[in-house]
C-alpha cells in the first residue's frame, strides 16, 4: 500500500502530470506481453495518425474516446490490446519536406518523435512495444509481400487507361481520392489523363464486399454502411450484343432495362473510350477531325461535371451505325460527354421516352423518341379490356398528352410495354424476364450484373511510398522480385530531384532503377512508381499483432487470438476509402488461408469533427485552437474529460461552446474528495450512509450499459452527480470517515480513470493503494442495494403535475389512481370538470383528463 509523504491542499495540474508519467513508463501497465496471461482478449484500435505537425483537436477527440473503451474492457477482466503507430508514407509529408527543402525521412521522423511524446503525455493506454511506422522498411517489405500474394492470385495487374490525374500533386488518384472533382489530399481539380499503371482487382470481391455488410449492421453507423453500398453500386440487368455495321466485334451494353430494348433509338459511346476511338478510326476523315476536336473539349471537363444530370449534354454522330437485336432497327452511334469511359464497356443503348437524360440529349439533336412503356396502364391485377376499333386496334381512352418528346419528362414510372412486340401487356420485372429469354435464345444477350465500383488504382507517380516489387524485362517483361530479395528500399534522396513532374522520380535515380534479373541476370529496371498509401494501412491491424516479426507480416497464430478488430475507432472520413480497402485486403488474406476471419473490424465508432464557431479549424479562418495551448492551460485529464462529456461521440463539438476550465474544476473536486476520506481501506462499507450507497451501486450497475453503448457523456454526468452526492454526505456531518464515503470515492476514481487517469491515479494513491488504478476491476453492484424502498410517483391533471407521493415500486395500478383521486392537488385541479380519461403508468406516473 503506498503510503503520503505530503498532503497537497491545492489540485495541481502539472504537478500530477509529472509526477504520473514517468512511474506509467516504468511499470508499463498496458503491456500485453505476457504469455501467462490467460484474460479474454479484446483488441481496440484507433486509427493512426499522419506524421504531420503535433497532435491537434482532432487527436484529442479521437484518443480521448477511444481511450475510455480499451480502459473500460481491461476494468471488465479482458486483457486488451491497444497499439499505436503512424501512417507515415504519402503525400502530405512528402510535399511538406520538398517545400522545405528536407529529406522525407527527416521531416517524417522529426514530426512522428513530437507526436509521440505529445501522445505519452496525453496518456492514452497504448501498448508501447507495439508501436508501428509504415515508413520503415521493416513494414513496407511486407506491403511488397502483400503485393506479389495479390499478383500470384490475379489480383494485381497493369493496364493502360484513362486515368485521374493531380496537376498539382503530379499523380494519380483512385477514383475515391477524387471528391466532387477535386483532390482530395490539395483541393485541386482533377484531369484525366492516358497512363499505364498497377491496380489491384477489388471489382472480383464486390459482391462479397456487399453482401457481407449484412455481418456489420447494428454494428458499424448505418450511414457508413449505406456509403459503402451505394460506392459499390451494384445494379442487376443484362448485357446486350449490338452489331456494328463494318465491324466484326459487337458492342457489349449493360441495362438495368433490358425491357424498353424495343425503345432504343440510338447508341452513345464515351468519347474518350478506346472504343470511341476505334469507331472514329473507320469513319469520314471530316468525322475523324471533328471528334477530335471534341474530344479535346471534352478532357478539359472533370468526371463530376460530365455527370451532373441538369447540365447540357454534348455530342457528336461518329457516322457508324449498330444493329438493334430484337427488331433489327440501325441505331445511329454518337459520342456524347454524359457517358463515362470506365462505366462497363463505356457505351449505353439510348432509350429516350424513358431515361431523362437520353431524352434531353434526343430533344437537343433531334433524335427519334419511342415510348414503349405505358406508364399509365396499372401494373397490377387484369390489364383492362378496350373496346376495338374496324382494325381491331384498341380504342385507348382521350388522356392529356404524355409524350415526352413534346412534354421534356421521360416517362421513368411502371406500367405495361407496348410497341414493344412479344413483350406487349407485360409488367416491368415479367417483360425483363422474358427479354432476357429472347436475347439468351438469339446468342445476344445474357442476365448481368455491373457495379460502380471500379478497380483499385494503386500505381503513385512519387517517392516517398513503397516502391513495388516488379521489375520490367528489356522485351515488356514483368518480372516479380523474389521474396527473398524484399524488401526493395528507397534509394538515398541525395541528388535525386523529388520535385512533382509527372513521372516518379524513383525512375531518375539511375544507380537504383538499373539492376539484373533474378532469373538469368539479364538487365532490368525497377518499377519507378510506389504504392498509394492506403495499401499500409489496408492490413497494418494485423502487422500489430506481431510488429517486430522480421519472418512474416504477421503471425497466424496470434491473428487466431486477437483478431478481428474489437472495437475501431476513427473519422468518417474513412468510411469509403481506408474501410473498403481493408475489408478487401482482409477477404484476400482469409482466402490464401492466412486469417480466419472476412471482416477486419466487428465494430466501428465514427467520432465527429471538433470545429471552432461552427466552422473547421483552420490558421486562415483564424479560429484555430492548439491542442499544445489547451493542455498547457486546463491539463490533459480536463481536454479529455471535455470531450467525452461534450454529447454522442458522433455529432460535432464546437469548441467555443464547451468549457474545459468547468471540466478542470470539476475534476478538482473529485480530487478533494480523496483527500477528505478518513477510514481506513478495510472499512465495512455495510456501515456506511444508505442513500450515499444506493446512489454509488446503481451508478456501478448503470455505466458499463452506458459505455458500452458509448453514451460517455451520460457516464460523466452521472459522475458529476456521485461526487456531489458524496460531498453532500460529508458536509452533512457524517464526515470523511464514513465507510460509504470511501466506497464512493473508490468508485469515482476507478470511473475517472477512464476519462482522467492522472486525477484518478493521484485520488487512488491518497486512498491508500498502489497504483495503478487503471488495472482495478469494475465492481459488481449489490443488488439489493439496487431494490428501491419507494419511488416518487407523479399526479397530473391534464398533463400539469399537481402533486407527488412516495409508493411502494410494487403499487398496483388500481392503489396507484386511488392515491391519486384522494390527493387535495388532484382535487382542487379538477374542481367541477369532467373525468374523460386517467393513464396510470405504475410505480411513476398518472394523468387525469378532464373537459368541461
Amino acid at each position: 500500500m503506498a503510503q503520503h509523504t505530503e498532503q497537497e491542499t491545492e489540485y495541481d495540474v502539472s504537478r500530477i502530470q509529472e509526477k504520473w508519467l514517468p512511474i506509467w513508463d516504468e511499470l508499463k501497465p498496458f503491456s500485453t506481453s505476457n504469455p501467462d496471461d490467460k484474460r479474454p482478449r479484446k483488441y481496440v484500435l484507433d486509427m493512426f495518425p499522419y506524421p504531420s505537425g503535433d497532435l491537434h483537436m482532432g487527436h484529442a477527440e479521437a484518443y480521448a474516446l477511444g481511450d475510455v473503451i480499451a480502459r473500460y474492457w481491461r476494468q471488465q477482466g479482458f486483457r486488451v490490446l491497444h497499439p499505436i503507430g503512424w501512417d507515415s508514407f504519402g503525400l502530405p509529408a512528402e510535399n511538406a519536406a520538398i517545400k522545405r527543402g528536407l529529406d522525407p525521412r527527416k521531416w517524417t521522423y522529426e514530426n512522428i518523435a513530437q507526436q509521440r511524446q505529445s501522445m505519452r503525455r496525453y496518456a492514452a493506454s497504448f501498448d508501447w512495444d507495439r508501436v508501428l511506422h509504415t515508413s520503415d522498411p521493416e513494414f513496407y517489405k511486407w506491403n511488397q509481400w502483400l503485393f506479389l500474394k495479390l499478383y500470384e492470385k490475379g489480383l494485381a495487374y497493369r493496364k493502360a487507361s484513362w486515368v485521374n490525374w493531380c496537376p498539382f500533386d503530379q499523380t494519380v488518384l483512385a477514383n475515391e481520392q477524387v471528391v466532387d472533382g477535386r483532390c482530395e489530399r490539395c483541393d485541386n481539380v482533377v484531369v484525366k489523363k492516358q497512363l499505364t499503371q498497377w491496380y489491384f482487382k477489388i471489382t472480383a470481391y464486390a459482391d462479397r464486399l456487399l453482401d457481407d455488410l449484412k455481418q456489420l449492421e447494428g454494428h458499424w453507423p448505418a450511414k457508413v454502411l449505406s456509403m459503402q453500398r451505394n460506392w459499390i453500386g451494384r445494379s442487376v440487368g443484362a448485357e446486350v450484343d449490338f452489331e456494328v455495321e463494318g465491324r466484326n466485334e459487337k458492342i457489349t451494353v449493360f441495362t438495368t432495362r433490358p425491357d424498353t430494348l424495343y425503345g432504343a433509338t440510338f447508341m452513345v459511346v464515351a468519347p474518350d473510350s478506346e472504343l470511341a476511338a476505334e469507331l472514329v478510326a473507320g469513319s469520314t476523315p471530316e468525322v475523324q477531325q471533328s471528334f477530335r476536336a471534341y474530344l479535346t473539349e471534352v478532357q478539359k471537363e472533370t468526371e463530376i461535371e460530365r455527370q451532373d444530370a441538369g447540365r447540357e449534354k454534348t455530342g457528336i454522330p461518329l457516322g457508324r451505325f449498330a444493329i438493334n437485336p430484337v427488331n433489327g432497327e440501325r441505331l445511329p452511334i454518337w459520342a456524347a460527354d454524359y457517358v463515362l469511359a470506365d462505366y462497363g464497356s463505356g457505351a449505353i443503348m439510348a432509350v429516350p421516352a424513358h431515361d431523362q437524360r437520353d431524352l434531353d440529349f434526343a430533344r437537343k439533336y433531334e433524335l427519334p423518341v419511342r415510348v414503349v412503356v405505358d406508364t399509365n396502364a396499372p401494373v397490377t391485377g387484369a390489364i383492362p379490356v378496350l373496346e376495338l376499333d374496324e382494325q381491331g386496334v384498341p380504342i385507348l381512352p382521350d388522356l392529356p398528352s404524355t409524350d415526352p418528346a413534346e412534354t421534356g419528362e421521360a416517362l421513368a414510372g411502371d406500367g405495361r410495354m407496348i410497341n414493344s412486340g412479344p413483350l406487349d401487356g407485360l409488367s416491368k420485372s415479367n417483360a425483363i424476364k422474358r427479354m432476357i429469354e429472347l436475347l439468351q435464345s438469339r446468342g445476344a444477350g445474357r442476365a448481368a450484373k455491373t457495379y460502380r465500383l471500379r478497380d483499385w488504382l494503386i500505381s503513385r507517380q512519387r517517392y516517398w511510398g513503397t516502391p513495388i516489387p516488379i521489375l520490367h524485362g528489356a522485351e515488356g517483361e514483368l518480372i516479380p522480385v523474389p521474396e527473398d530479395q524484399l524488401p526493395v528500399t528507397l534509394p538515398s534522396t541525395e541528388g535525386l530531384d523529388l520535385q512533382p513532374k509527372g513521372a516518379s522520380p524513383l525512375g531518375a535515380a539511375e544507380e537504383w532503377v538499373n539492376t539484373t534479373s533474378p532469373i538469368d541476370g539479364s538487365p532490368v529496371r525497377r518499377d519507378p512508381d510506389t504504392m498509394d498509401t492506403f495499401v499500409d494501412s489496408s492490413w497494418y491491424f494485423l502487422r500489430f499483432l506481431s510488429p517486430n516479426d522480421d519472418g512474416q507480416a504477421f503471425d497466424v497464430k496470434e491473428a487466431d487470438k486477437w483478431a478481428p478488430v474489437d472495437q475501431y475507432v476513427g473519422g468518417v472520413t474513412h468510411a469509403i476509402l481506408h474501410l473498403l480497402y481493408a475489408r478487401f485486403i482482409t477477404k484476400v488474406l482469409f482466402d490464401l488461408g492466412y486469417v480466419s476471419f472476412t471482416e477486419p473490424f466487428s465494430a466501428l465508432l465514427n467520432q465527429g469533427m471538433v470545429l471552432m464557431n461552427g466552422s473547421a479549424m483552420s490558421k486562415s479562418r483564424g479560429n484555430l485552437v492548439r491542442l499544445s495551448d489547451q493542455l498547457d492551460e486546463h491539463g490533459v485529464d480536463a481536454i479529455r474529460l471535455t470531450m467525452a462529456f461534450a454529447g454522442p461521440p458522433e455529432d460535432d463539438i464546437d469548441w467555443a461552446d464547451v468549457s474545459p476550465g468547468g471540466s478542470a474544476k470539476f475534476l478538482a473536486r473529485a480530487w478533494r474528495l480523496a483527500g477528505d476520506v478518513t477510514s481506513d481501506p478495510s472499512v465495512e462499507w455495510k456501515t456506511g450512509d444508505l442513500a450515499l450507497r444506493r446512489h454509488t451501486h446503481r451508478f456501478l450497475a448503470d455505466a458499463p450499459g452506458l459505455i458500452e453503448s458509448f453514451k460517455f457523456n451520460v457516464v460523466v454526468a452521472r459522475i458529476m452527480e456521485l461526487v456531489n452526492a458524496t460531498r453532500k454526505t460529508i458536509d452533512s456531518g457524517r464526515g470523511g470517515g464514513d465507510a460509504a464515503v470511501r466506497e464512493a470515492t473508490e468508485v469515482i476514481a476507478i470511473a475517472l480513470s477512464l476519462f482522467a487517469p492522472y486525477t484518478a491515479e493521484e485520488m487512488w494513491e491518497k486512498l491508500g493503494y498502489s497504483p495503478t488504478v487503471a488495472h482495478v476491476q469494475w465492481r459488481k453492484p449489490d443488488p439489493h442495494l439496487l431494490v428501491e424502498e419507494s419511488v416518487t410517483a407523479i399526479l397530473q391533471v391534464d398533463g400539469k403535475v399537481r402533486d407527488r407521493v412516495e409508493v411502494s415500486p410494487k403499487v398496483s395500478a388500481e392503489q396507484l389512481e386511488k392515491l391519486a383521486r384522494d390527493s387535495a392537488g388532484v382535487v382542487r385541479a379538477i374542481g367541477d370538470r369532467e373525468v374523460v380519461n386517467v393513464i396510470v403508468r405504475a410505480p411513476r406516473l398518472v394523468n387525469i383528463a378532464t373537459r368541461g
